[in-house]
């Protein structure tokens, strides 16, 4: 990666880093503290607690995405962490369960992913946006570590209410990052092409195969974690102030173990059997806590599993997204897919809680299962992405530029044109099993 896209990728990463980092920190103790506020006893209200903010964000990640693509990246980024702030305030000052779930629903309404992942799409080539993803989603696995260690000895000081606070200054850090430190996008390279609509986003099977698999993957994880830490405390005596010591070597793990198949998936163009094979190990892995939950090393094990494949899963995602949606679209295309992801945590917060309560562990982990078989089955219809290059051109003198880009985009394997005439260089993306450099070199020419 050169110099501007690790800029570009570690920074972003630390945005989100910081941004999660105030939502993992409620994660592993508020089932046990939110107990402190009137209706915390019901599990029910604690689930929608824990993924109210997915609903909100559920509605409002594509009017955020759509506006990225419109008014620019970071103008609707520094909004979102606004008001993401402004609901860590609210929740931090809630007399009741019920002024916290409205507080994690503002939270939501900051719905910066898509904006903050189409940005980072834009600083990157796509033969290394992958690695720009897998940055992002390690720094979130890290600072999911982090909060595990953090957020018992914290709520020991400063309590539910000092933790949301701690949330909103996070986030408001993360617009100084957005100001200072994220490198400007370049100019957009679809402006003269043709708008597309939101319909065919939404409806373009390719996508829908990986916007269900987001839906599926934070439902299965946000369900999981309801009933987790008490199969923690009731397998393995582990204390709740403990439990950092099972999740940070199993976080850390993870991070070593999925290196190896991204960077494969990446250099050798394999990345659909690696997708497919993680979505395989993630359905034997839900069936590991659904027989294996009582015993204590087995739980770890297949935290160990889980952890790996998502980690994979969320960086080869939303590379799939940004490498198949239309270029002119895909904030927009984005905006769905992290609609759906939040979308998936909502259902799996409040369904986990309400599993959890009539059906015990094994509800919320047999449905576990059937979600993933079923993405398991739309996984493998999915068509491998193509094999795709940057090429540039010298443009002869004689040629018309103003002809020329239209020309070029119209070319079969030629997925985007950009011509600059001051340096007289084309700059083409092109899908390299399809493309005719030989057409390309007569265009440049001059020939007919």
């Amino acid at each position: 990666m050169t110099r501007q896209e690790l800029r570009a990728g570690l920074s972003l990463a630390s945005i989100f880093a910081l941004r999660m980092l105030g939502l993992f920190l409620i994660l592993p103790v508020f089932a046990v503290a939110a107990r402190q506020l009137p209706g915390g006893d019901n599990l029910t209200l604690v689930g929608i607690a824990l993924g109210a903010y997915g609903l909100t964000q559920a509605a409002l990640q594509i009017p955020f995405g759509m506006a990225s693509d419109r008014y620019g990246r970071k103008r609707v980024i520094v909004l979102g962490l606004l008001i993401f702030a402004a609901g860590s305030f609210v929740a931090a000052a809630a007399p009741d369960i019920w002024w916290t779930i409205a507080g994690r629903c503002l939270q939501g309404a900051g719905a910066i992913s898509a904006a903050v992942t189409a940005l980072a799409a834009d600083l990157t080539r796509e033969q290394h946006r992958t690695k720009v993803m897998a940055l992002i989603g390690s720094s979130i696995g890290l600072m999911f570590a982090l909060s595990l260690v953090a957020a018992p000895a914290l709520n020991a000081v400063i309590g539910l209410s000092g933790l949301f606070v701690l949330t909103g200054l996070l986030a408001l850090a993360a617009i100084w990052l957005v100001a200072k430190v994220v490198p400007e996008p370049p100019p957009a390279e679809h402006h003269e092409l043709e708008p597309v609509g939101f319909m065919d986003v939404l409806l373009d099977p390719q996508l829908a195969r990986l916007n269900f698999g987001i839906l599926a993957l934070h439902f299965i994880q946000m369900a999981m974690f309801v009933v987790v830490p008490g199969a923690l405390v009731a397998s393995g005596g582990l204390a709740v102030a403990d439990h950092w010591k099972v999740y940070l070597p199993v976080v850390l793990a993870s991070f070593v173990l999925m290196l190896p198949p991204i960077f494969y998936a990446e250099r050798r163009a394999r990345i659909k059997p690696v997708f497919v094979g993680s979505v395989l190990v993630l359905v034997l892995a839900q069936g590991g806590f659904l027989y294996g939950s009582g015993l204590f090393n087995a739980l770890v094990a297949n935290l160990v599993v889980f952890f790996v494949v998502f980690n994979i899963l969320e960086a080869t995602l939303p590379s799939l997204v940004s490498r198949i949606a239309p270029p002119q679209a895909k904030g927009t295309a984005l905006g769905i897919y992290n609609t759906t992801q939040s979308f998936g945590l909502f259902l799996g917060g409040a369904a986990g809680g309400v599993l959890a309560k009539h059906y015990g562990p094994a509800g919320v982990f047999g449905v576990g299962i059937v979600l993933a078989l079923l993405w398991l089955a739309i996984a493998v219809t999915m068509r491998a992405p193509a094999v795709v290059a940057l090429r540039e051109f010298f443009v002869q003198p004689h040629v018309d530029i103003e002809r020329l880009r239209e020309q070029l985009a119209g070319l079969p394997g030629v997925r985007e044109a950009v011509v600059e005439p001051e340096k007289r260089i084309a700059y083409l993306k092109v899908n390299l099993e399809r493309w005719d450099e030989r057409r390309v070199r007569q265009l440049i020419g001059g020939e007919a």
